[in-house]
């Protein structure tokens, strides 16, 4: 989530103009839609890219960081490649052929994230309210590397952790071709979490909230694909995208965990026992300043529980997202929804030494559904839904102090709200309130089977101020 932020928080500002649902982006007094067009220009006038390198103000990219317009979703798919630089060139090279391609100063930028959290019940042992500073504070690596080759790194100290670590990285090669006097983009893209390379604000990675509370609790249940393998696996994928309509991606993970580890890594915890693929396929379209697009997806992945032999318990996981953009008045309404469906095959959970299921399969399956609200002066309001449901398994979902389920279910149900201020376009101060309906199953003793914690008290006030400079 913080990468995006960033990616609009070193931009510096410059003398294109588009508006938030504008297909659009004008240069120098020219109007440019073709994808296409605009790689040409850059490529001959020095127009926009990335960061510094863009030379663009934050909301050509951005309707507030990180939702991204389609001049954002374009950019990320041409391989953040595109440059408003002068180029550090090979000049010893044939003119044919290019050698280098650098750009003149670093693409290096800082983002910080403080924030205090205020639960309605203590946790045990804990004040109500505590503040986290930094939540997290990342270092980031993102440009143009050639005419089509860019990238996307990120380290990050988190308090919660007290490690520095691999964050959410992208590296991506993009460039067009004609398909039946239609362009068609061509991309190949390198990455460590799952949907993380997705241009659409629907998916796990970069789905809403864009930031949460680290010292509040979560539900315990969610599918494989949102979150779980966040930067422990790397991503080999090809995508393209047909006359700025239909996107299709297909994506190859295969284990490749943080952390100190042993060169026979038998101690390992949840890799992955194979190739895990992923599939990706949306339609876009834009009429009349409303923007739409729907999508589904699939990721399949099998994981040993412990170690690197034996059973694999398999993850199958589909899901289906929409997205909506229009203009109302002044301000910009942006609509957002997806599903996923997990099935889960559990041969190491249910027959292992210690078992961890109660089932030999179950399913699981979550809902989100928010709207956002972008009026001028840099003011966004969201509301939204979230829940999660799935088979009953007593021993997966086990009774636990705050953590566990005494129903041994894990349904959780619940809003959230949020109103920012992005007066200044790389700063942000953001309120957040996250209220359960239900938590781990019940509304009442979720936890344990009596005098535990209620849903509502794990409802959350979260105050945050975020940097990039």
């Amino acid at each position: 989530m913080i990468v995006a932020f960033v990616i609009a928080g070193t931009l510096a500002a410059g003398p294109v103009a588009a508006t938030p649902t504008d297909s659009a982006t004008t240069f120098r007094g020219r109007r440019i839609t073709d994808p296409t067009e605009l790689a040409t220009f850059t490529a001959r006038h020095f127009v926009p890219s990335f960061a510094r390198q863009l030379r663009l103000s934050c909301g050509v990219c951005h309707v507030g960081f990180p939702e991204l317009t389609w001049f954002g979703r374009m950019f990320k798919l041409n391989g953040y490649s595109l440059s408003g630089l002068e180029k550090i060139v090979d000049q010893l090279a044939p003119s044919a052929r290019q050698t280098l391609s650098l750009t003149p100063i670093p693409a290096m930028s800082v983002s910080a994230l403080v924030s205090s959290t205020s639960v309605a019940k203590a946790l045990p042992g804990t004040p109500a309210t505590r503040a986290e500073y930094p939540q997290q504070l990342s270092i980031f690596w993102a440009g143009q590397v050639s005419n089509s080759l860019g990238a996307l790194l990120q380290l990050t100290y988190s308090d919660a952790t007290g490690r520095v670590s691999m964050d959410v990285s992208d590296i991506r090669y993009a460039r067009h071709v004609k398909l039946n006097d239609q362009d068609l983009l061509l991309g190949v893209t390198l990455h460590n979490t799952p949907t993380a390379q997705d241009p659409w604000n629907t998916l796990p990675a970069w789905s809403f909230p864009f930031t949460s509370a680290a010292l509040a609790p979560r539900p315990s249940a969610r599918p494989l694909v949102d979150g779980a393998l966040a930067s422990q696996v790397l991503g080999l994928g090809v995508y393209g995208m047909w006359n700025q309509l239909v996107y299709a991606e297909l994506t190859t993970y295969t284990a490749a965990p943080q952390g100190p580890r042993a060169l026979v890594d038998s101690a390992a915890i949840n890799t992955l026992s194979s190739a895990a693929p992923y599939w990706r396929l949306a339609v876009q379209h834009n009429v009349g300043g409303t923007y739409a697009t729907i999508g589904a997806f699939g990721f399949s992945a099998r994981q040993y529980l412990r170690g690197t032999t034996g059973p694999a318990d398999h993850f199958s996981d589909l899901g289906v997202d929409a997205q909506l953009e229009r203009p109302v008045g002044r301000a910009q309404l942006i609509g957002r929804v997806s599903w996923i469906h997990e099935d889960q095959t559990l041969p190491a959970l249910y027959a292992g030494t210690v078992r961890g299921a109660q089932n030999p399969t179950n399913s699981l399956s979550t809902l989100r559904a928010n709207a956002t609200l972008a009026v001028p002066g840099g003011v966004a309001l969201t509301l939204g839904t979230f829940s999660t449901g799935g088979t009953a398994d007593a021993l997966l979902y086990a009774p636990a102090a705050v953590t566990g389920s005494a129903a041994g279910r894990p349904d959780t149900k619940g809003e959230v709200a949020e109103v920012v201020l992005n007066r200044w376009l790389n700063s942000r101060v953001g309120v957040q309130y996250v209220r359960y309906d239900r938590f781990n199953g019940r509304a009442a003793s979720y936890d344990v089977p009596t005098g535990g914690r209620n849903a509502s008290d794990n409802n959350t006030l979260y105050l945050y101020l975020w940097l990039a400079f």
